[in-house]
């Protein structure tokens, strides 16, 4: 269970997931259809060792990412929003962006995979130990990456834009901002503050990429707990509450945006359905919006 102030590495809680959602970006890219690929995901697995280097080895046919219940399904939720994500990006340089900031960057590779036109510049933030992991990671396997990288080791929960204009942020350029599989892991007041302060900090032409997810029912959280001890694990991580509506709160605010739902994407992709019917993917919207 979530508590204030709560603490984690690369291996435990919250930083976790990173293993988690790498692990599956490996195994759904490999799908013949699938619509992203991320090889650097594999370095992350091998690195950590235990049961992730198993699983992206094929040592661990138990494993939860490959159960048709839960696994297939979150495989494919995962390499679909890569794909969603990877496009907004494109779009936001194409239209003269330079300046990208990836917030709970976790095992985030686009400053390694994407080809960034010159003088982009990328901001990664994180707790230390995620960013630490993923430098020495990358660094022994020689990879280099290909945007100007700048890694913003602070907890979201601390004064982050502080420590971002001190790596070298500015605040009158337009900005692409990056808040994918974050917002279920704050509390819907933090995310409304976290929404505020990235306005605050948003150029006119900014553009804000995000992840939302409406609370799942009560009957899928007992299903879950009981059925699956990953997911009853990740359950006991998010803030399972109503939120703001990402579409509305900038809309308010004059942004202009569009959404698509994940299942409806994950269609127009051409996907092959997996899994048994994932439980997440109607209930996940993938959101740009734009500050004029």
């Amino acid at each position: 269970m979530r508590t204030e102030g709560d603490s984690w590495d690369i291996k435990t809680s919250v930083g976790s997931t990173a293993l988690f959602v790498a692990a599956a970006r490996v195994l759904g890219g490999r799908a013949a259809d699938a619509p992203a690929h991320d090889e650097y995901a594999e370095l992350f697995g091998r690195a950590a060792g235990g049961e992730w280097a198993d699983l992206v080895d094929g040592r661990t046919p138990d494993h939860a990412l490959l159960t048709p219940e839960f696994g297939l399904g979150f495989q494919q939720h995962q390499i679909a929003r890569t794909r969603y994500f990877d496009d907004y990006l494109a779009a936001a340089v194409d239209a003269g962006i330079r300046q990208v900031v990836i917030l709970a960057a976790g095992l985030d590779s686009r400053a390694y995979r994407l080809a960034w036109p010159e003088g982009t510049v990328v901001y990664e933030l994180d707790r230390p130990q995620v960013l630490e992991f993923k430098h020495e990671t990358l660094a022994a396997a020689e990879r280099r990456p290909r945007a100007e990288r700048h890694e913003v080791a602070v907890d979201l929960r601390e004064d982050w834009p502080k420590a971002l204009r001190a790596s070298g942020f500015d605040a009158d350029a337009p900005t692409a901002w990056l808040v994918e599989g974050l917002l279920i892991y704050l509390t819907p007041d933090a995310q409304d503050q976290l929404f505020t302060t990235v306005a605050e900090l948003s150029a006119p032409g900014s553009r804000v990429g995000i992840e939302q997810m409406d609370p799942l029912p009560q009957e899928s959280v007992a299903e879950i707990t009981a059925d699956d001890d990953a997911g009853s694990d990740w359950v006991g991580m998010i803030y399972n509450e109503p939120r703001s509506d990402v579409s509305e709160w900038f809309a308010d605010r004059g942004w202009a945006g569009s959404q698509v739902n994940l299942a409806d994407y994950i269609d127009d992709l051409g996907m092959t359905p997996a899994g048994e019917g994932p439980r997440q993917q109607s209930l996940i919207n993938l959101v740009t919006v734009t500050r004029p």
